[in-house]
């Protein structure tokens, strides 16, 4: 009896230890997204009431997994992880349905070879629909499931563009900007700037930046709280999308995009 006594103590004790661990874990996360400048060991320590220790090594673990990152001055910061699990909350399923009669009249009008949805995923592009012209000769090389990354295309400009400017160049830390053609954006800086118009425009342009020879565009596709939550594009030859086409199909997109938001629950009227 005495033997199992002991067990059920050691269990009760370790069950509870790690029941704190993880109060402690979850409780400094919470606070370091209620910060705008980010926390110090020592801040979450004095805050939660934790010794340093503790919270030292719980940090470590979050940083190690992703959830936390630590700038230059020692504070940490929400990392890459948590946004990509808030983004695969969202149901794809949901912007798929929503996105398939659009992508069906949006090729019908601009006659383009396909039309596609991505949504950002550890810090890619992915496709998640994609649908074809009935009668296009031009077959594109994308499919659902595609991973591109996002500094040299339309759709993974969209994606990223609205996101903190500290979490954009995180990204393109995480994944760097290989070169795919002599246009393409490899530096940070001017990724910034070319992110900027995204915003300030409402869509992206990939110029040949991801292949030789191809254009797309792409615009964002938002939730009923106002965030962005995928993007929707369109791709072809130059010939077909050349420049006196252009502003017709950046506008079809577009117009695509809103679509798409108002049947997620979107009203631009709420986020005037």
């Amino acid at each position: 009896m005495n033997i199992l006594s002991d067990y059920g103590t050691m269990l009760f004790m370790s069950e509870t230890t790690t029941s704190t661990a993880v109060e402690r874990a979850l409780s400094i996360m919470e606070m370091v997204a209620a910060s705008r400048i980010g926390l110090s060991n020592a801040d979450l320590s004095r805050k939660l009431s934790m010794p340093k220790s503790s919270a030292s090594y719980i940090l470590r673990v979050l940083v190690g997994r992703g959830y936390l990152r630590r700038d230059d001055e020692g504070k940490y910061r929400l990392g890459l992880k948590i946004m990509d699990l808030s983004r695969s909350a969202i149901p794809k399923q949901d912007v798929r349905e929503a996105a398939r009669p659009v992508l069906m009249e949006f090729l019908q009008k601009s006659r383009l070879p396909e039309a596609h949805v991505a949504v950002l995923d550890n810090g890619r592009a992915v496709y998640v629909e994609k649908m074809e012209g009935e009668k296009s000769f031009i077959k594109m090389d994308i499919w659902v499931g595609h991973r591109l990354p996002v500094h040299t295309t339309a759709i993974g400009k969209v994606l990223v563009s609205f996101l903190p400017e500290a979490e954009i160049l995180a990204i393109l830390k995480l994944h760097g900007m290989e070169k795919q053609t002599r246009r393409s954006i490899t530096d940070p800086k001017k990724f910034l700037r070319e992110a900027a118009r995204v915003r300030k425009y409402g869509f992206a342009v990939d110029d040949e930046e991801n292949a030789e020879g191809v254009r797309c565009i792409a615009a964002p596709i938002h939730d009923a709280l106002g965030k962005v939550v995928a993007a929707v594009g369109t791709s072809s030859i130059i010939l077909q999308i050349d420049e006196t086409r252009l502003p017709q199909i950046v506008e079809l997109v577009k117009i695509a995009g809103i679509k798409v938001s108002r049947a997620l629950g979107y009203s631009a009227k709420n986020f005037a």
